[in-house]
């Protein structure tokens, strides 16, 4: 990569899919949360409402549900059942690192930048996910949607809340935005990072990734530190 970079103080990494490894886990949650709500594997009904979920991988989930439910109660029923089956499925150890994430963020950490760790889950699921992982230590500041005034993906909210809370970057042009869905794209491109990459590791791939506007597009979150540094 001959591109040059901007001087990147900030960087937000999305985690299911970018620095966490979740082997489909989304899918498998939402399976018990449309049950929850009658929603019968096999049907039509399923089987669309299955497809939204795969097409908006990376927004906020309460948002996702509202949209597939209609009604705030119905949306939020589906999304408690959500976040309960996940938990459960991270509580059974079916998550792991994406290789090279948990050295990627140190690398970073350790070239002076600070990282900010941020999702599309409630904050319980977040907790549980960094408990799994042992990461509770790993980054200064993890952020969710309610952290954020209940905003998630594609909203920038995330993005300039770590901006706000760590007063790590004098201007948003030195936030870098790392995710692995056209969802993480456009929060940053919204936000006004001065760098958006997509990395191939989760939903999306290089043709969502340059539509929503991202500047770079990496095989792994691994490759980050050595873009930042001008390298490779």
């Amino acid at each position: 990569m001959t591109t040059p970079t901007p001087d990147i103080r900030l960087v937000a990494l999305d985690m299911a899919g970018t620095t966490v490894a979740d082997g489909g886990l989304v899918e498998r949650a939402f399976d018990a949360a449309a049950g929850e709500l009658g929603v019968e594997p096999g049907t039509p009904d399923h089987a669309e409402k299955l497809a939204h979920v795969r097409a908006t991988m990376g927004e906020s989930k309460i948002s996702v549900f509202r949209h597939l439910f209609g009604t705030e109660d119905l949306a939020r029923r589906a999304n408690a059942a959500f976040e309960r089956s996940y938990g459960e499925l991270v509580d059974g150890g079916l998550i792991a690192p994406v290789p090279g994430a948990r050295e990627a963020v140190e690398a970073l950490a350790a070239d002076g930048r600070t990282v900010v760790l941020t999702t599309g889950f409630a904050r319980v699921t977040q907790d549980a996910i960094l408990d799994a992982l042992g990461w509770r230590d790993l980054v200064p500041l993890t952020l969710c949607p309610a952290d954020a005034g209940g905003r998630g993906r594609p909203y920038p909210d995330m993005v300039l809340a770590a901006f706000l809370r760590t007063k790590a970057a004098e201007s948003v042009a030195q936030v870098a935005v790392v995710g692995d869905t056209s969802y993480d794209m456009v929060s940053g491109v919204r936000a006004g990072a001065g760098l958006v990459a997509g990395v191939r590791t989760g939903a999306h791939g290089d043709e969502a990734f340059r539509a929503a506007g991202a500047t770079h597009v990496l095989d792994s979150v691994a490759e980050l530190p050595a873009l930042l540094r001008g390298v490779g």
